[in-house]
Formats: structure tokens, C-alpha cells, sequence
């Protein structure tokens, strides 16, 4: 098929699996070239701190105030409702949601490959 349409209610947010806390949405498997997923990540939540190898990042703050640390050693930087962060391989990067209020992250990635990253020590 060459389109996917995907209206309001039709995704369902799963549980990561991994004791964060955080539940994703894949459309991934609508594309070809790209890997896109939908990340909501409660208060108090962060990501894995890595840097991937070969795929960019395009990640838009769709809900609440989160932030980022950015290299190594870590910068962070603010990200509020609206805020776009591209991030291009080796980049260390670590999502956070330091606030009181869940973060709704949509996360694009290019080439869709997943598993090539080096992770590092959380950042506190």
C-alpha cells in the first residue's frame, strides 16, 4: 500500500516494557525509509543516554516540557511544547521529563535501522 492513515483513537500506547514507565506507539512499520514512533514519557522519566551510529533524529515536543542533555560530557537545553531537535550520528543524547506532567514526544529517525547506538551512564 502506498499511504497509511492513522485518525485519533486508532493508536494505542504500549508499555516499553522496561520499568521506565515510558509507552511508545510504532508507525514504523507504515514506512519504508524512516522509523517514527510516539513517546510519552511520565514525570520523573528519562531515555537511555546514547549516541547512535548511522540514523538522525527529528524529535518535536508535541505535549508538556521536557528536556535534553546533549554530548559528552552533557549539556542540557529546555525543551517546551513545540520545540524541534535534530540530532545528527554520533550526537550523545538523553530525553527527559524532569516536570509534573507527562511529555508527548514524536520521534522520526533515518535510516529506519535501530540497534546501532553506543549507550552511556545516565546523566542525573
Amino acid at each position: 500500500m502506498t499511504y497509511s492513515i492513522f485518525l485519533p483513537g486508532e493508536l494505542e500506547l504500549i508499555d516499553r516494557g522496561d520499568g521506565s514507565g515510558r509507552t511508545v506507539i510504532g508507525i514504523h512499520d507504515a514506512l519504508s525509509q524512516t522509523a517514527a514512533k510516539f513517546w510519552r514519557y511520565p514525570p520523573g522519566t528519562r531515555g537511555k543516554r546514547h549516541a547512535e551510529h548511522v540514523q538522525e533524529e527529528l524529535v518535536v515536543v508535541l505535549e508538556g516540557h521536557a528536556a535534553i542533555d546533549i554530548g559528552d560530557p552533557p549539556e542540557r537545553f529546555a525543551l517546551p511544547r513545540g520545540s524541534v531537535c535534530v540530532l545528527q550520528p554520533p550526537a550523545v543524547r538523553q530525553l527527559r521529563n524532569d516536570g509534573d506532567e507527562d511529555v508527548l514526544f514524536f520521534i522520526v529517525g533515518a535510516p529506519p535501522e535501530e540497534g546501532g547506538a553506543d549507550y552511556f551512564p545516565d546523566v542525573d
